[in-house]
């Protein structure tokens, strides 16, 4: 199989959150919702969101756009570290970022920051443009693409270049090969070459849409394909476009090259975070006229592509790629409750084990490869060696606390530890702060001190099945002579130097 053409992106990147949380209810001094177990996600936004898209296809991704020197910045640049090569050009201001307050998945409130904008273009830029094999447009309106306009321009009379526009951009540059207007930006774009444009923007004030294009339920009627079809026409002409793709969420999308459009209708009905689709789409048909696909076939890879997004989560389903967001940049080694920061921050579920681990046995690794397969990272708090003789007698540990944690570290399915000096753990669970504490099934009729810490801030408590017949203690004893061995034999002669 031939790998996939690399591709140029060009746009506006962003930084986008989520907190997602529980609305259960109203709060007492206004009727807004209280979101409650509040859990923040960190991705790439805008263009960039295109460009990791692109590159989760396989592909070599270039993606230029403005970063600065702001916290924003740094950030998306630690997003995008190992995933597309960046070329960057001046930002002035703040990098611009969204903030979603999300309740089951559902938005209920957005918040803008950022008014960053791109400066001058830059030789890199222009030189990254002009060695381009196929080059993608991901307008969001902060400038960009407006910096690098003539680049683009001749990019697109060697090149096949897609054009996602944006209402506060510019229209696309002359000879694009596809233009991916949503139902409602191209009536916008429409209208205002229209020699009615006032009377027509009056109106779209007055009639909020829904960001898949559609009007919102209860309302005037949707966008109707005829509506869609003459504005494709209009865009076409206007933009000296080889073809217009109309995106209508739901519906599919609708091709038209000049005057007999093909609709290409989505496989299904997705049901899921719509956010981030009209990227999905855009990256996908651009990837595709990159591997000299037909339009027709692009639009409609690019459609199958956009509703599996949306049905595997959206944007907000993406986030997950990204729990590395926040790692450690002078390579210095990351501390267990760092790491649980970094995971939560990213809106990942952060698991938590304890235990003395003396003796390691098959009995913990089978608990602790299920406590890693219930969430995102796994932390083990381990008992000091104080701890342990304090709990077990002074001939405890038989393992000593540094050779327990490198026991521990070397396993697959744990990604730190991290010792306490206490009896229990309380005081190391409050610092890591875990959505989930695994503890083995024998302590199933036992209420735990750490229960009433892990629901101070809604963590749960989680048993495991525990592994029958396997104890440290029970080893320990085997070893020196105490116990026969497991099928009921008697270990002769044996002493804890012979055989541990």
């Amino acid at each position: 199989m031939n790998r996939p053409a690399p591709l140029l992106v060009v746009g506006d990147g962003l930084l986008d959150h989520d907190l997602s949380g529980r609305a259960e209810r109203l709060a007492p001094d206004a009727p807004v919702p209280v979101l409650k177990g509040v859990r923040r996600a960190v991705r790439p936004g805008g263009a960039a969101l295109a460009a990791c898209l692109a590159a989760e296809d396989g592909r070599e991704v270039t993606f230029v756009t403005a970063l600065g020197d702001d916290e924003s910045s740094r950030t998306l640049r630690r997003l995008l570290a190992d995933r597309v090569r960046l070329v960057e050009l001046p930002l002035t201001g703040a990098l611009s970022s969204k903030t979603r307050l999300m309740a089951r998945d559902r938005p209920l409130l957005r918040l803008d920051e950022g008014e960053g904008r791109a400066g001058e273009a830059t030789a890199e830029a222009a030189e990254a443009i002009a060695a381009a094999g196929a080059v993608l447009v991901a307008d969001y309106g902060r400038g960009t693409a407006d910096a690098v306009r003539d680049a683009l321009a001749r990019a697109a009379r060697r090149v096949p270049v897609v054009w996602d526009p944006h209402p506060n951009g510019q229209p696309p540059v002359p000879g694009v090969k596809l233009a991916t207007p949503a139902a409602v930006e191209a009536r916008a774009f429409a209208a205002a070459l229209a020699e009615d444009t006032a009377p027509r923007a009056a109106a779209r004030s007055r009639s909020p849409r829904t960001a898949s294009g559609d009007e919102p339920a209860g309302g005037a009627p949707r966008i109707q394909l005829a509506q869609a079809a003459t504005d494709a026409r209009t865009l076409l002409s206007a933009w000296q476009a080889a073809s217009v793709a109309v995106t209508m969420g739901e519906r599919g999308a609708l091709l038209t090259h000049g005057e007999a459009p093909m609709l290409v209708p989505a496989p299904w009905s997705a049901q899921g975070d719509p956010c981030g689709a009209g990227d999905r789409f855009a990256a996908s048909a651009a990837g595709l006229l990159a591997d000299e696909a037909l339009p027709e076939d692009a639009v409609q890879g690019a459609v199958h592509a956009a509703t599996r997004f949306v049905e595997d989560g959206g944007a907000h389903g993406f986030t997950t790629h990204f729990e590395s967001a926040a790692a450690p940049e002078d390579g210095a080694a990351e501390t267990a409750t760092e790491l649980a920061a970094r995971v939560r921050a990213a809106g990942g579920t952060v698991v938590a084990a304890g235990g003395c681990f003396d003796l390691l046995h098959a009995g913990h690794v089978a608990l602790l490869q299920a406590a890693r397969r219930a969430g995102d990272c796994l932390i083990v708090c381990l008992n000091s060696d104080a701890s342990v003789r304090r709990r077990k007698g002074d001939e405890r540990p038989i393992v000593p606390e540094a050779d327990r944690v490198r026991v521990l570290q070397a396993l697959g399915c744990v990604d730190a530890v991290t010792v306490f000096e206490q009896d229990t753990p309380e005081q190391v669970l409050q610092e890591l702060r875990p959505h989930i504490w695994v503890k083995g099934g024998d302590y199933a009729l036992t209420r735990m001190p750490e229960t009433e810490t892990l629901e101070g801030w809604g963590g749960q408590v989680m048993l495991l099945p525990y592994l029958d017949g396997r104890s440290s203690t029970k080893l320990a004893e085997r070893a020196a002579g105490r116990l026969g061995d497991p099928h009921g034999d008697p270990l002769p002669g044996a002493t804890a130097d012979r055989v541990v």
